[in-house]
């Protein structure tokens, strides 16, 4: 995905080139506003830039891979010549990730994990693109609570030797436990709690849990508000054995993540650390 830091967890930055994404939709819809977004969340110390063009919020509609494209393809023109991070499509569609892998993007993030279009693994090989994994399982949500982590293990199990069949090499490939997706609030915190479970697979773990809905529940605030809630569970979720997380709020989360490994490892950053 990225080399791993030595002072913090990796940041992933969120880009939503959509609009109908459920916290940020239509803010970056206009590719000038999303160019000066991935330049202002890169300078805010974000590792990796993931940008996606199709919302996958509860309800919305699926678009198909040429309108997709449309709204990502002048975004990545601008860019990725002048991007200083790996950056990583945000998509199930093989298309779709071909053509941003042959843009410049070297990671594809499936929330889906490889299950909604069967030649998408083959593609991220062909690339030789890191893939993130994700977990979602539509029917999750009506299992019992002590069925959630043994489900989750199962699937990314299944879908991670589907991916090694399919040509992805293992050291490129990281689990994303899919907070939010196809799960009912208690279950994401389930499995917030039990990220040491899915670390125990032996790849790295990277949580997004960056304004879910869970959280307004929680707190009563709205997505845009919810930047402490989503500092909380992905501090816990870094204290649990996560190597990533995936947000909106980079500033906050660049400085919080900071703060958390300099009092966890009583040592103060280099200077030269961004």
């Amino acid at each position: 995905m990225a080399p791993a830091r030595s002072d913090r967890a990796l940041l992933m930055a969120a880009l939503n080139v959509t609009p109908d994404s459920f916290s940020d939709g239509g803010h970056f819809f206009d590719p000038d506003k999303a160019i000066a977004r991935a330049a202002e969340m890169v300078a805010q110390g974000a590792d990796i830039l993931d940008i996606g063009g199709e919302s996958t919020r509860p309800g919305s509609a699926e678009v198909s891979a040429e309108e997709e494209l449309a709204r990502l393809i002048p975004v990545f023109d601008a860019v990725l010549p002048s991007i200083t991070v790996p950056v990583s499509i945000d998509t199930y569609k093989a298309d779709t990730a071909d053509a941003a892998l042959k843009a410049g993007a070297t990671i594809v993030n499936d929330v889906w994990g490889f299950t909604r279009d069967p030649e998408i693994a083959a593609v991220t090989a062909h690339h030789d693109a890191a893939a993130i994994i994700g977990h979602w399982e539509p029917d999750l949500s009506r299992q019992p609570r002590e069925e959630v982590i043994p489900r989750m293990v199962a699937f990314l199990e299944r879908q991670v030797e589907a991916a090694l069949k399919a040509g992805v090499k293992g050291e490129r490939i990281t689990l994303d436990p899919g907070i939010g997706f196809g799960k009912t609030p208690a279950q994401n915190l389930i499995v917030l709690d039990r990220i040491a479970d899915l670390c125990a697979l032996g790849f790295p773990v990277l949580v997004g849990a960056s304004r879910k809905r869970f959280i307004g529940e929680i707190t009563g605030r709205d997505p845009l508000d919810r930047t402490a809630g989503s500092l909380a569970a992905h501090l816990q979720a870094v204290a649990n054995g996560a190597a990533a997380i995936r947000a909106h709020d980079i500033a906050e989360h660049h400085d919080a993540m900071r703060v958390m490994h300099a009092i966890a490892t009583r040592a103060m950053p280099r200077k030269d650390q961004g």
